[in-house]
């Protein structure tokens, strides 16, 4: 199973971005989806989050900012990003809880990171 982000870059503050993460490979269903950012020096914290039935929680900091949504049909996870802040400068991974057979238990991957940067 492998997740490929995509979607980050340089935007002004203020601005939007579209954060996309596309989950490929033997997948039998995909269970919670989320993204998760880490600056330079700092830990890797929640910033949104998706249930497989579409229930979503946010940071306290990107909440009325930030939309999670997902497309169960293409297995994908995708981040809006409007008003955006120099504080939300990171670099963006997106995670999935995969199971690969009907049985097994549930496995978490992760992408491999876009960066997400906000000029002031």
């Amino acid at each position: 199973v492998q997740l490929q982000a995509s979607g980050g870059g340089l935007v002004q503050a203020g601005g939007s971005l579209r954060l996309s993460c596309a989950a490929s490979g033997n997948i039998f269903s995909i269970n919670d989806m989320g993204w998760y950012r880490q600056a330079p020096g700092e830990q890797r914290v929640l910033v949104a989050a998706i249930t497989i039935d579409g229930d979503t929680n946010y940071g306290d900091s990107v909440s009325g900012r930030f939309t999670i949504s997902r497309d169960n049909a293409k297995n994908t996870v995708y981040l809006q990003m409007n008003s955006l802040k120099p504080e939300d400068t990171a670099v963006y991974y997106c995670k999935a809880h995969v199971k690969i057979r009907r049985w097994a238990p549930q496995n978490m991957y992760w992408g491999q990171g876009t960066q997400v940067t906000v000029s002031s």
